[in-house]
């Protein structure tokens, strides 16, 4: 396990020097995206013009964004319905997202959903969430192993919660991800609630990336509030995954400053923890350090301002012009029903022929020491040989199942007299 960097250090020198000028920018302006988008919808949903739940990230911007980013164009995700970060770094505007939250006609999923359920399995390459905490972890270990498979050389990703975190699928998934090698990166978001419940009254551990070393992988903890370290952590784990190095946990500590949605004023949350956090404001923390490293000045954060601002007031409008969708197209797209659904076709970039006959044949022959392969010398059956003890020929075996002599034939001289008499009034009888 790695701590990289532990909470409430600085960002560092060496890690200015890792990052471009315009990289370092672009994790702010995604940050203040992502804060953004959310803020409009709050706005969307206090107005009734949200028909489903609305979820936020608040405080979480630096990890969705952070660990997206360290991503290649070809890697997938899987993101929760609080990862809009992540959604934003690969590209889905704005205006998706809204529609989709809207139930608009335009939005992916044709107004068929009300939250963050839609995916883009063509371009963005992006999973649909799915509801039901640490399913994602099994689908998106079969989609780095099928990757792998036809020479893709890509990474997956998704999240979890900490209260995802004790789910079986959770465990069963990375048991999977961790006997495949699989090049798959788990990002566990421990914001210290799972919904109502404490951590510490669920897990009986400090750190939930302990919960790596049952499965023999890698894990790392991370400050959730630094976006800069959880990028680079998130970077470093994606590169070996891609090398082959397998599955790795990161464990990102943050703290989520609303409740589970709307709907939850989070009441349970002591005064005194929502203040220390809201004091560690992800955006406010990494202006701060834009500025004080001349990365950043006024003239440069407002110009992002007006971007932001004109960027969403198009993307809204654009949304809110929508059309619902008309009642009768509820019934279509319920179910995949092949290419006049969404044609899918492996891509393959490795030579087909290495996996199919006759390269990837192999003689059928599972050799174990001891116990020997192939046919014997008398073209039976291999013998039953274990450890230092003599070979038995095929079929000379005592009656307890040990190696003996060669069982011999009957002797009719050895017969008892009594079965030797009964036999013969048996002819008798049967002359007559």
């Amino acid at each position: 396990m790695r701590f990289l960097p532990e909470m409430g250090t600085a960002m560092t020198k060496q890690m200015l020097r890792e990052l471009t000028p315009q990289q370092y920018l672009d994790l702010y302006y995604y940050m203040r995206l992502n804060r953004a988008v959310e803020d409009t919808m709050v706005k969307l949903f206090r107005q009734n013009k949200i028909v489903g739940g609305l979820y936020s990230s608040l405080g979480q911007e630096a990890i969705s964004v952070g660990t997206c980013y360290a991503l290649e164009k070809k890697d997938w995700i899987a993101p929760m319905i609080r990862n809009i970060g992540a959604l934003l770094v690969k590209g889905v505007p704005p205006r998706d997202i809204f529609m989709q939250h809207m139930a608009k006609y335009d939005s992916p999923t044709k107004g068929r959903d009300g939250t963050s359920h839609f995916g883009d399995l063509e371009n963005r390459h992006i999973v649909s969430p799915i509801s039901m905490l640490g399913d994602l972890i099994p689908v998106m270990t079969g989609v780095a192993v099928g990757g792998r498979y036809l020479g893709q050389k890509i990474v997956t990703m998704t999240w979890i919660g900490d209260g995802g975190s004790s789910t079986g699928v959770f465990h069963e998934g990375l048991n999977f991800a961790a006997t495949q090698k699989a090049p798959f990166v788990l990002i566990l978001e421990n914001n210290l609630w799972a919904y109502s419940t404490p951590v510490r009254r669920q897990v009986p551990l400090e750190n939930l990336a302990d919960r790596a070393k049952a499965y023999g992988i890698d894990s790392y903890i991370v400050d959730g509030n630094n976006v800069v370290a959880v990028f680079n952590a998130a970077r470093e784990a994606v590169e070996r995954a891609r090398a082959g190095g397998g599955p790795i946990l990161i464990e990102a500590k943050t703290f989520r400053r609303l409740g589970h949605a709307q709907h939850d004023p989070a009441e349970y949350v002591p005064k005194e923890m929502r203040a220390y956090w809201e004091a560690r404001d992800p955006i406010a923390l990494y202006e701060k350090f834009l500025t004080a490293e001349k990365l950043l000045d006024a003239a440069g954060k407002k110009e992002i301002d007006e971007k932001l601002e004109a960027l969403l007031a198009a993307e809204r409008e654009f949304a809110e012009n929508s059309p619902m969708p008309p009642a009768e197209f509820a019934e279509g797209g319920v179910y995949c029903t092949g290419d006049d659904c969404h044609p899918i076709r492996p891509k393959w970039e490795r030579p087909a022929g290495e996996l199919t006959p006759p390269k990837s044949s192999v003689k059928p022959v599972w050799t174990v020491p001891g116990f020997g392969s192939g046919k014997g010398s008398g073209g039976a059956g291999a013998p039953i040989h274990f450890g230092d003890t003599r070979v038995v020929a095929a079929g000379a075996m005592a009656s307890n199942g040990r190696p003996g002599k060669t069982a011999a034939k009957p002797n009719a001289k050895s017969a008892p007299k009594k079965a030797k008499a009964a036999a013969a009034g048996a002819s008798r009888k049967a002359r007559r």
